[in-house]
């Protein structure tokens, strides 16, 4: 998998976003393995392949407290 695949713009499927069942069904149709493909590719679609670029940002920020006197 190191290669997104090219989308196929010359095929075209409408379908209502309240099928839940034909969703379903396809998805019961696939293996462990083939589903856990597909979560990979959704998920190097959105963020990318660079795992380490791709992750939020995180912020650390200090404060100073007053000392508390005795």
């Amino acid at each position: 998998m190191n290669r997104l695949p090219r989308l196929n713009k010359k095929v075209i499927s409408v379908s209502s976003l309240d099928d839940i069942e034909e969703e379903k069904k396809f998805w019961a149709s696939k293996g462990p393995l083939e589903r856990i493909e597909a979560i990979e590719l959704q998920r190097r679609m959105v963020y990318g392949h660079d795992r380490a670029t791709s992750r939020l940002q995180r912020i650390l920020e200090t404060s100073e407290l007053p000392k508390l006197s005795a």
